[in-house]
């Protein structure tokens, strides 16, 4: 795992291409403490930048800018190819020679001989730049499911390029103002919906998307997409299919030449993760917790009930109040874009590197694949509903005006959001997973912007196809909006700024193309009874708790030890601040702007 940045360029700058990327690494040394390097092209029409985090092939064969023996392809890559040593061994049965043990060497000598098409075969989470000395051209593109995050900004012909929004900022090139489509994405759902940012003009390269730059102009193009086509598959069947998958995935990502250790924490996601790995790996396993000592809040005992059930090396740290708040400060420097997460992933991300491991796998995405969240529920009620009510459209439209501007909850002002629009799944799964209202957005925007959007925006997802049922677009928005949008980037950034590499099993294409097939009433029934009926080793224990979600104390903790930090919030006196994410993603986007436009 590592940082990349770029520049793209038929220009001259007033600075040259050496000192703008020579700005550009240092804010991305966090990503790659082992090793850094810069290349710039004889032309001068590139410029690329690499911090290295070694995982694979620790010598400096896996130098990184890297490139072909002949001087024709440079890349700088950031990621993991699980698939990579099958890969290389095909390579060099068709006549291909290697000079690193390094899956970045392999994505080359694929590009050499299948240009964009390498994409193809490429298993695991990833995010590139390939440059082309002959042609002039240059190949960027980002792993179907978004793992990985890449940020440009393109102005005429020129273009930037980053793992992360500060390293483009630190260029100097792009002006520093908010981005209208931004901001109201993130008030209205708690992270900045791809592909947008916070910043006017700067774009994420959508997940499953692969970007080719030539003097004159940009070529975009998807490349993949997720797909939910039924088949005949009986429970039986489906309970092999799903096992096979998940320990085919689970091998895969235990792919490193540095030890590789688990998040754990009380819930059916990182246990299954960690009794798949105890089947397929020989090695005496290392996991991580968070414990805290507000009961409710706590699932450090059932954490440490089920390492030592599995017999693992487990580290626990028992986060209070005080020690949060020591961290907080460290917390909002690592933020490269607000969202409502992320703390719980910077502190159980600092156990693991205060112990010394670079590599973990974490539980994230089983809920997306296997309906572990209420929206599969809720908003396929909330959806019936408004159908019915949507027989009267005068009524409907009614009800939802009277509650957008007048109810004080800030759950009916959403709602009445969505008896506004035509029912959709899409409408209802916004409405279920909003923060702030579009009303309560056009003010805060109004406030920092001088202007409020025309109308009500839609947020930005993937491409919307027909699903096979309701059921199957619920998980599919879960996957390309929530998770992406906010788990994955929050994964990246925070478990980064540690130089930890953050691996998700669930989240890989093996395993949703194998378990796509399988019909909605199996593979989301719930209480993720696929899930545990496939892993079979799942104590009950952890099966029969309740879902619990892996969050903190926030709200008590914000009226008392925070207070600081949060009590000093710039909003119009008519917008409620509770529940408490409503005045955790202000206060977070406040303290984010001042640093970003200090």
């Amino acid at each position: 795992m590592c940082g990349i940045a770029g520049i793209l360029t038929v220009n001259h700058y007033q600075d040259s291409l050496e000192k703008i990327i020579q700005r550009m690494q240092p804010a991305l040394k966090h990503r790659g403490p082992d090793d850094a390097g810069i290349y710039v092209s004889p032309e001068r029409k590139v410029a690329f930048a690499h911090t290295r985090l070694a995982i694979l092939d620790l010598s400096s064969a896996g130098h990184q800018p890297m490139s072909t023996a002949n001087g024709r392809y440079w890349i700088t890559f950031n990621g993991e190819i699980y698939n990579f040593q099958k890969l290389r061994q095909d390579l060099i049965s068709q006549g291909e020679q290697f000079n690193s043990q390094t899956d970045t060497e392999v994505i080359l000598k694929l590009y050499q001989k299948y240009g964009s098409d390498c994409v193809n075969y490429l298993r695991g989470m990833f995010a590139f730049a390939i440059w082309d000395n002959w042609e002039q051209t240059c190949f960027l593109a980002r792993d179907p499911l978004g793992i990985k995050p890449l940020y440009y900004w393109q102005s005429g012909t020129n273009l930037v390029f980053a793992s992360e929004l500060r390293a483009i900022i630190a260029s100097g090139l792009p002006a520093l103002n908010l981005s209208l489509e931004g901001l109201y994405g993130y008030l209205v759902s708690g992270s900045v919906p791809e592909p947008h940012t916070l910043i006017n003009g700067i774009n994420c390269l959508p997940a499953g998307h692969w970007l080719s730059w030539q003097a004159d102009g940009i070529t975009k193009k998807q490349y993949w997409q997720i797909k939910f086509e039924p088949q005949d598959i009986s429970l039986l069947e489906a309970q092999e299919i799903a096992r096979a998958a998940l320990v085919d995935s689970i091998k895969h990502h235990f792919v490193s030449d540095v030890p590789v250790g688990i998040f754990l924490s009380g819930g059916i996601d990182s246990t299954a993760v960690l009794a798949l790995a105890k089947q397929t790996q020989n090695q005496q396993l290392s996991t991580y917790s968070i414990a805290f000592e507000e009961s409710q809040f706590n699932e450090g005992d059932i954490a440490q009930e089920t390492a030592k059930l599995f017999d693992t090396k487990h580290t626990e740290y028992k986060i209070t109040a005080a020690s949060a708040k020591d961290l907080l400060l460290q917390f909002f420097t690592a933020i490269d874009q607000p969202s409502i997460d992320g703390f719980n992933t910077f502190c159980v991300s600092k156990v693991a590197h205060d112990s010394g491991i670079k590599v973990v796998l974490s539980g994230l995405g089983g809920d997306e694949v296997f309906g572990g969240y209420k929206s599969f529920q809720k908003v396929l009620q909330m959806l019936a509903w408004a159908k019915k009510l949507h027989t009267f459209p005068f009524v409907s439209t009614a009800i939802g005006t009277g509650l957008s501007q007048w109810s004080s909850s800030p759950q009916m002002k959403r709602l009445g959001d969505f008896l506004q629009q035509n029912p959709s799944t899409h409408s209802a799964y916004s409405s279920f997973r909003g923060i702030y209202s579009h009303q309560e957005a056009s003010q805060i925007i109004q406030q920092y912007l001088g202007e409020k959007p025309s109308a009500k925006l839609s947020l930005p997802t993937a491409e919307i196809g027909n699903f096979p049922t309701p059921e199957d677009e619920v998980s599919f928005l879960e996957l390309s909006c929530y998770m992406r949008n906010q788990l994955l980037r929050d994964s990246d950034v925070m478990s980064m700024n540690w130089g930890l590499e953050l691996r998700v099993p669930f989240v890989d294409t093996g395993l949703l193309t194998a378990v796509a097939p399988i019909p909605s009433h199996i593979r989301l029934a719930v209480g993720k009874k696929l899930l545990t009926q496939a892993v079979a080793e799942l104590p009950d224990a952890v099966v029969k708790r309740p879902k619990k979600g892996f969050s903190f104390p926030f709200e008590q903790w914000m009226s008392n030890e925070f207070g600081d930090y949060f009590n000093h919030i710039n909003l119009p006196n008519n917008i409620p601040l509770k529940p408490w994410y409503r005045r955790w993603s202000i206060a977070i986007f406040q303290h984010w702007w001042e640093r970003v436009s200090a």
